[in-house]
């Protein structure tokens, strides 16, 4: 292994004594030239190692890699300089993203403000509910239908002209920027709609472009892969490829017929999609999500998740983001096992991840009030590196699958298979004295696996509440929702919001009455923002009031509270299995009721864990802790004890 370090180390040095002289004269003899030759000799290295772990059996490799170089010093010299800037102040600061005052937030465009003027007459609210950080949901071209909310891009380059433009998005950029939020953008990265310029060409027999994708003349390969293949959609897109009659040939369709996955074994594609990412760089994008990132190699006798190579392809598109604009951040979207999540996470792969092993498990708690499976995957699976942070979120645009581990539930007793048809069942209303009111998804007959659609507010039975016309029931489903948004604010990471949930936003059935979302039940959870129900934020009788204002309050004392920045997370007993308990950076410890019922911790179990809550203050209070009568949590009651020295 070291030999094989020192051929890398090597073959990388000679590559940049060759290489430097021809990219001198393409750039301009400036302070920007030596920032750039200083980051291409400092990332060349695992660059070269990635990229010839993947392609360096390609006969042209050396050419082909010197291309690659040439094309990164291309795109930095389109690079603005206010961008450069942005890349030299956050190089000094790398863990800017892990501030307590980050804040996140995720919209449809369209669905929330119309287009991205809209976006931009929203900043005031933005900046109200106190975002640092907001995920336009996909804003790409795409085709008119099949296009699967977005997911299906038909250009990187353009925006759907229904939304706006490129240049209203770089617009929109630098007025997020000029008022301290981030603009995050979807990369779908696994695949590209059918009517991407590659694919059209691939249909027209290109044979260049046909390299791009998986085509096969015959069912013989499919049928080997397929053997060892899970099926993402069952119910809407059963099987992992489709025929196309245009071209007689089968097409791996990992998702949807529509959606054909990219040959990453090409490297043209490798260095074309490197090349999307960059431009969006450049138009200032600070934080791409790199959707779908386990299924982006393949290989005949694996699952074709989770490879090494997946990994491998992420690693170096950092490395080469490295060099161009280390400004930008990677979100990876991996909804896999546990293990599998972590794995797609560090500072040389992508800094940042959703979470949805934490926002599983408060969905879990919530349903069966009780916390032992949700202390005990998080003990085994919340710790990162302290060069990357989770994105922590309570839902998405997506359903809520139940992608807690078996052998995490089997050690603690619980059956993994019954125990997520009991949640189904809980969450789409079946169960009896269950408050949600959610939707199947994608029911798999064979497995008797699905999962849930529905909004915040309507899967945590605010929705039951008001059709039982009980403000007990309702305040009890705003405390659920609250306390819910709590934990997120807290963990540890950046806080991510649903807009729209922030205001108890509840189903919207209508879905079914449109035949482009009528087959899709996850419309249900992705409504269009309603003008009335923001106005009425501001009214402290109202139901978005009283979710709106307290969220508001709980995120401006996270943003001055500096344990709450991203750091150490324990996860504790408090012996009492309703309540959940973690402390932050040894100096905060959070409570959280999982029950309609009052709890009490144990202040002995607190102090073996090593904090004594008898001289703490609550920060959502603002009282002391002097008795243990004071540690008694209302139902689904939230507590923030810092130490009063503190």
């Amino acid at each position: 292994m070291a030999h094989q370090t020192d051929w890398y180390a090597e073959h990388a040095a000679l590559t940049l004594s060759r290489i430097t002289p021809r990219l001198l004269p393409i750039l301009p003899a400036t302070p920007d030239r030596d920032v750039f030759l200083e980051r291409l000799n400092r990332h060349l290295e695992p660059l070269f190692r990635l990229t010839h772990q993947l392609y360096g059996d390609q006969y042209d490799f050396f050419y082909q890699f010197e291309q690659l170089i040439h094309g990164l010093a291309r795109a930095f010299l389109e690079r603005s300089p206010a961008l450069r800037q942005l890349d030299a102040s956050r190089e000094s600061e790398p863990a800017w993203f892990q501030h307590q005052t980050m804040m996140g937030a995720v919209c449809y465009v369209d669905r929330f403000a119309g287009n991205l003027q809209g976006i931009r007459n929203r900043i005031p609210y933005f900046k109200e509910l106190g975002l640092t950080y907001l995920h336009l949901m996909p804003l790409f071209k795409v085709p008119e239908r099949n296009n699967d909310g977005g997911y299906a891009v038909s250009s990187f380059r353009d925006v759907n002209p229904a939304l706006g433009t490129m240049a209203e998005l770089e617009t929109l950029t630098d007025d997020l920027r000029a008022h301290g939020i981030s603009l995050v953008l979807d990369f779908v990265f696994n695949h590209t709609s059918d009517e991407h310029e590659w694919a059209r060409k691939a249909q027209a027999g290109d044979k260049t472009y046909q390299a791009y994708y998986w085509l096969f003349d015959d069912r013989t390969l499919p049928d080997e892969y397929e053997r060892h293949l899970r099926e993402i959609f069952p119910e809407h897109a059963p099987g992992s490829f489709t025929f196309r009659e245009d071209m007689q040939k089968w097409v791996w369709t990992t998702f949807y017929p529509f959606q054909w996955d990219l040959n990453y074994r090409n490297p043209e594609v490798f260095r074309d999609m490197l090349g999307e990412i960059l431009f969006l760089a450049n138009r200032g994008v600070d934080v791409l999500r790199l959707d779908a990132v386990p299924f982006v190699w393949k290989e005949l006798g694996t699952n074709c998740e989770n490879l090494p190579q997946a990994h491998w392809i992420i690693q170096a598109l950092n490395a080469a983001v490295q060099i161009v604009c280390p400004s930008l951040l990677f979100k990876s979207e991996a909804i896999v096992h546990p293990r599998d999540v972590r794995s797609y996470i560090g500072g040389h792969e992508s800094q940042l991840s959703y979470n949805p092993i934490l926002m599983v498990s408060i969905w879990e708690a919530l349903a069966t009030r009780e916390t032992a499976l949700f202390r005990h995957t998080m003990n085994k699976h919340f710790a990162l590196n302290a060069d990357c942070a989770w994105i922590n979120y309570l839902r998405s645009h997506d359903d809520i699958g139940w992608g807690f581990a078996d052998e995490d539930a089997a050690e603690i007793g619980i059956n993994g298979y019954d125990h997520r048809y009991f949640l189904n069942l809980f969450y789409t209303g079946r169960f009896p004295g269950s408050f949600a009111a959610g939707l199947p998804f994608n029911f798999n007959p064979r497995t008797m696996d699905m999962r849930i659609s529905g909004t915040l507010a309507s899967l945590a039975g605010l929705e039951t509440a008001i059709q039982a016309h009980d403000d007990s029931l309702i305040q009890l489903a705003i405390d659920r929702i609250l306390m819910m948004f709590g934990v997120i604010l807290s963990a540890g990471g950046i806080p991510l919001i649903y807009l729209g949930d922030e205001l108890g936003t509840l189903n919207d059935y209508s879905y079914a009455n449109n035949p482009e979302t009528a087959q899709d039940n996850r419309w249900v959870h992705r409504p269009v923002a309603d003008p009335e129900r923001w106005l009425r934020r501001t009214q402290d009788d109202s139901i978005e009031g009283r979710i709106f204002q307290p969220l508001r309050r709980m995120i401006a004392i996270r943003k001055r509270t500096p344990q709450f920045a991203n750091g150490q997370t324990r996860f504790i007993d408090v012996g009492n299995g309703h309540l959940l308990g973690f402390v932050r950076r040894e100096q905060l410890l959070v409570l959280a009721n999982f029950s309609e019922k009052p709890q009490s911790p144990s202040i002995d179990a607190l102090r073996q864990a090593g904090f004594d809550p008898l001289d703490t203050v609550d920060l959502l209070t603002e009282r002391p802790v002097l008795t243990p009568l004071a540690l008694e949590a209302a139902p689904y009651q939230m507590m923030w004890l810092v130490r009063r020295s503190t």
